[in-house]
């Protein structure tokens, strides 16, 4: 399940989405971003509307979302002779590859990344913070972001840490 943060300005909104949408309720939605937490994806609502996390179209109750993907012939004839479907076999390939040892690491110092880019990017020691994080030196990350504002600090590592 999709979880959410929002900011205004340098600080976290207490509550994910439903302290978000209170937030709005009361002081407007000048300066509130959200940023998924799986990902560090910056998101928009439709704040007037009850937010919706939507999978999209497919089989919601599984959370199906269907895409397409540009394959060579060679790849769909690969697909086609495996057990259960192309759509089967792709589902094992993805599941494997996110199991492989340190995956989880980079995923989250990918989120931590996109989020800093969208909240830290002004803010001194940015570029060497996120060398660090990219390099998986958790330490020197940490240390690079000590004068910047405690909310952002917090969730940058939270997201580092995957």
């Amino acid at each position: 399940m999709k979880t959410f943060t929002a900011f205004c300005g340098d600080r976290q909104i207490p509550g994910g989405l439903e302290g978000a949408r209170s937030w709005v309720a009361a002081q407007g939605e000048s300066g509130l971003l959200c940023f998924e937490d799986q990902s560090g994806k910056q998101v928009d609502f439709n704040w007037r509307e009850p937010v919706k996390v939507s999978t999209g179209p497919g089989r919601p109750k599984l959370g199906v979302v269907s895409r397409e993907v540009s394959l060579l012939p060679r790849h769909w004839e690969w697909l086609e002779a495996q057990p259960n479907g192309a759509s089967a076999a792709i589902r094992r390939l993805v599941d494997q590859a996110r199991a492989l040892p340190g995956e989880k690491e980079r995923q989250g110092r990918v989120a931590a990344g996109r989020f800093l880019t969208a909240m830290a990017g002004n803010l001194p020691g940015y570029e060497e913070a996120t060398r660090a994080l990219y390099a998986g030196d958790l330490e020197k990350f940490v240390s690079q972001m000590a004068g910047w504002p405690e909310d952002i600090r917090e969730y940058a590592g939270r997201l580092a840490a995957g």
